[in-house]
């Protein structure tokens, strides 16, 4: 008899420990996956002049570090990461996005101050991607956030 509780009783603390390691975002789940969408639409569309966000993450053009590194991080991060984390439900994932996300952020400002101050030398200023794809960032960034503080 005494097998047997504490077997059950080990079995329920494993059970405890998995349940302590996972997350449940509920309805921001939804604001993640479109923040996620919003982002990738972002990728298509000029990033910097024509220049598309995609074609700044291949090396397709070239307008510093700072575009392409933003480029980068928000698809490490506020895509592939989103996705694992909203797949998985790992607490541990979701502090990763958060973390990620707001390094991506900062990288993302980074990049369009970087274009803002290149233009009275004759560069071409961020497009409309660019600033689209700062603001899914700052979402996704505060959203896991959110999600990973409710524990």
């Amino acid at each position: 008899m005494t097998d047997g509780l504490s077997e059950l009783d080990r079995e329920l603390r494993d059970v405890a420990r998995r349940v302590e390691r996972r997350i449940d975002p509920g309805a921001t789940a939804m604001v993640v996956s479109i923040a996620v969408l919003v982002l990738i639409g972002a990728f298509l569309l000029p990033w910097i002049g024509d220049v598309a966000g995609w074609s700044i993450l291949v090396g397709g053009e070239w307008f510093g570090i700072l575009p392409r590194l933003f480029t980068i991080t928000a698809l490490l991060f506020g895509v592939v990461g989103s996705a694992l984390a909203l797949g998985l439900r790992y607490w541990a994932l979701a502090w990763v996005c958060a973390a990620g996300c707001g390094i991506s952020t900062i990288n993302g400002v980074w990049a369009v101050w970087s274009r803002q101050i290149s233009v009275p030398q004759g560069a071409v200023g961020p497009s409309i991607g660019l600033v689209l794809a700062l603001l899914a960032i700052v979402v996704l960034a505060a959203t896991w956030a959110r999600i990973a503080l409710r524990r």
